[in-house]
């Protein structure tokens, strides 16, 4: 299977039409951007007024959708692939957002933004894409004085990781860290760093894993004489496995941030 057929069965998988396309919940959404915000707000309307907002690799926008209305704001969503942007103008529509949510199509690794353009630079699960150091590096031009950066990423949370779980995560994400290590490396990119904390294990299940199950076991029969397929779909319950067995060695965590 050449690079190409690869990003087909991987679009496949991951249909625009999943709820998320990676782990993440509102509440932690929200809880992010009160600490963006600086702190406990009764009207996040009122503490957000006037800001430039953009979501880097957006996916189809679960959070997009979440930040629109609690900020009543404007928000500029930026991703590559152009269905799951689709899927975002769809949902937007539905929930009456439609003038809230700008779609792009972008390229994390070729951002054509402006620096100091943005007040607010949000990214859930996608800064792994330009790698930790780098995307921080990139993203703080973007941000105005004093600008806020909120973005989830995959850390260890345990030192004493069971050698099945630490294996799995060197041959898929061998650059990931400990939230110490991002941390340390947040403030020598010239962060402030306002908040952060693991997101529960409840915002894997219902709203990515879940779903995310259901549509390998629908793809099973039409892979079935499709090694190559067959095998990504392995991967996907795999991972599924490795979480279910360790969650309690990694997690999704969120990096609330002040340039």
């Amino acid at each position: 299977m050449n690079e190409q057929e690869q990003m087909e069965s991987f679009y496949e998988i991951f249909d625009p039409s999943l709820p998320r396309l990676g782990p993440g919940d509102a509440g932690s959404t929200r809880r992010a951007l009160r600490a963006a915000l600086g702190g406990p707000t009764d009207d996040l309307t009122v503490a957000s007024a006037g800001l430039r907002i953009i979501d880097l690799g957006c996916g189809n926008g679960a959070q997009t959708l979440v930040l629109a209305v609690e900020t009543g704001l404007e928000i500029e969503a930026l991703d590559n692939h152009k269905p799951f942007l689709q899927e975002l103008d769809r949902r937007a529509r539905a929930a009456g957002l439609a003038g809230k949510i700008h779609t792009r199509e972008g390229d994390l690794l070729a951002l054509d933004c402006e620096d100091a353009s943005f007040d607010m630079v949000w990214c859930e699960g996608a800064i792994f894409i330009m790698g930790f150091r780098k995307g921080l590096a990139r993203i703080r031009d973007l941000l105005a004085p004093g600008g806020s950066l909120a973005l989830s990423e995959l850390c260890w949370l345990k030192d004493d990781v069971p050698e099945e779980c630490r294996s799995f995560f060197e041959s898929q994400y061998p650059q990931m860290s400990d939230v110490s290590a991002n941390l340390d490396t947040a403030r020598a990119c010239g962060y402030e760093v306002l908040d952060w904390f693991a997101q529960p294990e409840s915002a894997w299940w219902e709203p990515y894993y879940t779903p995310l199950g259901e549509q390998v076991a629908l793809l099973r029969e039409g892979y079935a004489e499709d090694i190559d397929r067959s095998a990504m779909l392995d991967m996907v319950e795999l991972e599924i496995e490795i979480y279910r067995k360790y969650h309690d060695c990694y997690g999704n965590v969120f990096f609330v941030l002040k340039r």
